[in-house]
């Protein structure tokens, strides 16, 4: 995919009413007006008649009128906020909700609810937002962060993630969906946040808070498809999806076929209402490499642009997962790109699950997990630039050059990758502690931007599984889906294995995989290892983004140096060594010698007795290099001591 510029002929967020008079925010949807009364707005060019059914039990009918593109309006009085709606398409059929509905009370099968957003009483006003380079991104799940798996009982858990470091918090979708559980990605009632968390004001009470504490919010939405259950799309428009591409999970989006352009301004809308109406600090973009558009201006540009506006000031983060590892995403719409902030780095993941623990089985399978490709991705980002990719029999990545390390998201889990282990077991649970501890400086630390997922900074015990609550009729082809989807793995394909994978549907696998904050103080060494690693980062004036150029060297078969080059020759040197104990007289790599006058001085280490580790002894002494085994250690460069040297042996040339 390569996007094109952005046109300025189309309006780009999609709040082009019907008439000025009714001063609609957005295109679609019930919007309270003065006086308890709603206008209402719905798009339904395959249907003739359209009539607004009011109340829990329909008994009120109020017919719309139908305007000449397809859309059907009306001025309805007497219908405040939580006066529940449904449709009726051609006088027949059951009612359908609303597609832009704000809230689902009873799911997306439900009657649609009208709410107010203005009626919620913000305290943020004084927030401006946190840009990229201030970034630690904490991938979340509302549904499994705590055991009340509500927006209240994530708030409680608020300050403590401020406390550790954390300034994004980046929620798993939370646009409606059926059933009791799931993980969000087969929303259908886009505009709503599901009913499983609370009720909207909710949402808003648990953004507001965040920002209270200094967090941004950036919430994760599905635009390259519905969900299979309880999307009543089709009912109301023929031209929704598109029959021109394939998408891995389900009908692709209609983004740029006949009829498109309301598709569009339904997307867009939604971008903006998230961030209007619950004061979201920006949006992850789910695999995008499944969003299909060929037109003049990718809608991706369309959505990166009515963010920015609808944000009003406030910094943005637009986060996209693209697994051709595309950066035109991150161009600016004026050089041909989306104008996008940052991408996931899945390729420093691979490497680092390769090298934790030795398995490199399908999409692992390019990846080899040695030090080059960790000093490669410090230096370069993303490690398939362009070249052949085995496991897909193509090329794969584009160039990153000009892209800034912070552009690219660095992480050790997300909640795709834990639940593909097949048990969905954490990295902690997979390699040794040494290893673990050493990694995660190096993604911490690293010049992309970190992500944790949740209970990664506490060694959380807890599995993270593929849950999904479907009907019967879906329940079974979900799970042979994944089951088949796992069976890349050859160790997963097994029989034994096969037996053994959590069924999605069972309540037990999502109860499993809820986190018991408990560990937090329990394992409050593995948590103060990341509080110190964050805090380094953000204090250390030569760990912030941007703060210097970087180099890199192999010291070792499973061995390597990192060295930012800071002001005055204020260097730090990060050492790696996830082998043995390298123990030399010396290394004939020049990213070791210290700074002229200067000696390195131990400022950071993984084998800290207060994060479980061993001790350090020191790493370079005067007879040679001691790097521990399985652990990570951070030198700065301080003034050499007034004492004399001692004298040197022979040079070559004396002897």
């Amino acid at each position: 995919m390569t996007p094109t510029a952005a046109s300025t002929t189309d309006p780009p967020d999609g709040r082009d009413g019907p008439d000025a008079s009714m001063s609609r925010r957005y295109p679609l949807g019930a919007e309270i007006r003065p006086g308890g009364a709603a206008h209402v707005r719905v798009w339904a060019p395959k249907c003739r008649r359209m009539d607004l059914l009011l109340g829990a039990d329909g008994v009120r009918i109020v017919p719309l009128e139908r305007e000449a593109d397809g859309h059907f309006s009306a001025l309805v009085p007497d219908m405040p906020a939580g006066t529940l709606y449904r449709f009726r398409l051609d006088g027949e059929g059951t009612p359908l909700p609303d597609p832009a509905s704000r809230f689902q009370p009873e799911g997306p099968h439900g009657p649609s609810c009208v709410v107010d957003p203005a009626a919620f009483a913000w305290t943020d006003d004084g927030w401006r937002g946190r840009t990229l380079a201030e970034a630690v991104i904490y991938e979340m799940h509302i549904g499994t962060f705590t055991p009340g798996g509500t927006w209240e009982a994530a708030m409680r858990e608020l300050p403590a993630l401020a406390d550790l470091g954390v300034t994004v918090l980046e929620v798993m979708p939370v646009a409606e969906f059926p059933g009791r559980f799931g993980w969000g990605y087969d929303g259908v009632s886009l505009f709503a946040p599901t009913r499983l968390y609370g009720e909207p004001d909710d949402f808003r009470r648990f953004v507001d808070r965040a920002h209270a504490l200094g967090m941004a919010v950036i919430l994760d939405v599905v635009y390259n498809h519905f969900g299979p259950d309880g999307n009543h799309a089709a009912c109301f428009s023929d031209t929704w999806f598109s029959d021109r591409y394939e998408n891995e999970w389900g009908d692709p989006i209609n983004f740029d076929g006949p009829g498109s352009r309301p598709v569009r301004a339904f997307f867009v809308a939604n971008a903006a209402c998230w961030i209007d109406e619950y004061h979201l600090d920006g949006l992850r973009l789910d695999a995008t490499q499944q969003i299909f558009d060929a037109s003049p201006t990718h809608i991706l540009a369309e959505i990166a642009a009515v963010v920015r506006r609808a944000a009003a000031g406030r910094a943005t983060l637009l986060v996209g997962e693209n697994e051709r590892q595309d950066v035109a995403l991150l161009a600016p719409p004026e050089r041909g790109g989306c104008g996008l902030d940052a991408l996931w780095n899945d390729d420093l993941h691979h490497s680092a699950m390769v090298a934790l623990t030795g398995r490199n089985e399908a999409y692992y399978s390019d990846h080899r997990g040695q030090p080059q490709e960790f000093v490669s991705a410090a230096k370069r980002g993303f490690l398939f630039q362009g070249q052949r990719y085995a496991w897909q029999g193509q090329r794969r990545g584009t160039p990153t050059a000009g892209v800034p390390g912070a552009a690219l998201v660095s992480f050790l889990q997300n909640h795709d990758q834990i639940a593909n282990s097949g048990r969905g077991l954490r990295v902690h649970a997979l390699t040794s502690p040494g290893r673990f501890r050493a990694m995660t400086a190096l993604t911490l630390l690293g010049p992309g931007t970190p992500m944790l997922f949740q209970g990664q900074e506490f060694a959380a015990s807890s599995p993270f599984l593929y849950f999904a609550d479907h009907k019967p009729e879906l329940a079974g082809p979900v799970a042979m889906g994944r089951a088949e989807f796992l069976s890349q793995f050859p160790t997963l394909a097994t029989p034994a294995m096969r037996r053994r994978l959590a069924p999605p549907q069972d309540e037990e696998s999502f109860r499993r995989s809820v986190l018991d904050h408990g560990e937090r103080t329990r394992n409050i060494a593995v948590w103060t290892m990341h509080r110190d690693l964050l805090a380094l980062r953000r204090d250390d004036p030569v760990f912030r983004p941007a703060a210097g150029t970087i180099d890199g060297a192999v010291l070792a078969e499973e061995a390597f140096a990192l060295r930012w080059f800071g002001a005055d020759g204020d260097d730090r040197l990060l050492l790696v060594n996830l082998g043995r104990g390298l123990n030399r007289p010396s290394i004939a790599e020049p990213l070791l010698a210290p700074p002229a006058g200067r000696v390195w001085s131990l400022l950071w280490s993984s084998e800290d007795p207060a994060y479980g580790g061993s001790g350090t002894a020191a790493v370079d002494p005067p007879d040679g290099w001691h790097i521990p085994g399985h652990a990570a250690v951070v030198l700065s460069s301080a003034t050499a001591p007034d004492a004399g040297a001692p004298d040197p042996k022979p040079s070559d040339g004396d002897r």
